[in-house]
């Protein structure tokens, strides 16, 4: 698909008269061998333009400080269960500590034992770092899933 521009009078004319700053679309010449490609151009660059704006929904939604908050937490996390155990994070067995089940318990007690219960093959004590987890989610929210707004 070419653009032609409103500078010239027949263009404006075959588009139904007028004249000024105009944009009007011509069919490409020479038996639209070339469209399918510029439409294919055309809707990638459309996709990318969503994906950026998907993008910035996540932030708006969580707000980044709390989405910061929560990747500092998870990388200390991390080197703590790395410390306790006595590897990399390659080599550490398969320990999951779920913030958001943690931030669901009813009480500081009941997020211990569930720390405890995940933690139970752990050779070093781990009551320090229990304490310390506990003492840092404290205050944090809940991440839900985001929300599909219906059109």
């Amino acid at each position: 698909m070419s653009v032609a521009t409103g500078g010239s009078e027949a263009a404006a004319a075959a588009a139904g008269g007028g004249s000024g700053g105009r944009v009007f679309f011509q069919s490409p010449r020479g038996g639209g061998g070339g469209s399918g490609r510029e439409d294919a151009v055309s809707a990638a660059a459309v996709q990318v333009q969503q994906r950026r704006h998907q993008q910035g929904k996540v932030t708006v939604k969580y707000d980044r400080k709390e989405l910061r908050k929560r990747l500092v937490l998870e990388e200390w996390i991390v080197e703590q269960l790395g410390q306790l155990y006595g590897c990399q994070e390659e080599e550490m067995p398969d320990v999951e500590i779920d913030i958001d089940d943690l931030l669901d318990a009813a009480n500081e007690e009941e997020r211990a034992l569930k720390l405890q219960e995940t933690l139970v093959d752990c050779y070093k004590p781990t009551e320090e770092f229990i304490k310390e987890l506990l003492t840092r989610i404290r205050g944090m929210r809940k991440l839900s899933p985001p929300q599909k707004k219906s059109i």
